[in-house]
């Protein structure tokens, strides 16, 4: 038999109904009122980190004040975030992290962002792609992983789950 005829197409076999993850840290973020700014794109929602923290099975540390969130909300009224923070481990280790999204909120989701109301996970399409890089070889393996987050939003705090896909 060939190789050619061993090898069995990818669009020939069962798709994967599920991607095996571990759960990596939570972080919390509070935020500065956000900075709305109008642009011919769409909306641009600046939202400054005032610090926070994070924690989970494989590192824990603080979220630095300064960096944060920006949003653009186009006419499909479709958010596009880029988020740039950085990171300090409880072992004193700088970490820059970086992600981009799509934030996707019910109808009513900014006026209920706007009155203090939490949208949860269940409410929401908010998903990022975290890439976390360092120079210190004990966090070196962070940026040799695909990792994935999941956000809540609040009007002055957002909350990040974040799982490295396997």
């Amino acid at each position: 038999m060939s190789m050619a005829t061993a090898r069995q197409p990818l669009h020939d076999r069962d798709a994967l109904s599920e991607l095996p993850v571990d759960h990596l840290f939570d972080m919390a973020v509070d935020l500065q009122p956000v900075q709305v700014i109008p642009t011919a794109t769409g909306t641009v929602m600046n939202f400054v980190a005032r610090g926070g923290s994070f924690e989970g099975p494989k590192l824990r540390g603080e979220v630095l004040p300064g960096g944060g969130d920006a949003l653009l909300v186009g006419t499909d009224t479709v958010g596009r975030v880029r988020v740039r923070v950085t990171l300090r481990t409880d072992d004193d280790v700088l970490i820059h992290y970086t992600a981009g999204g799509v934030i996707r909120v019910p109808a009513d989701g900014l006026e209920r962002l706007a009155a203090g109301e939490r949208l949860p996970f269940e409410e929401t399409y908010v998903r990022t792609t975290p890439v976390l890089e360092t120079s210190d070889e004990r966090y070196a393996w962070l940026s040799e992983h695909v990792l994935i987050g999941h956000n809540e939003l609040s009007k002055d705090h957002i909350d990040y789950r974040i799982y490295q896909a396997l």
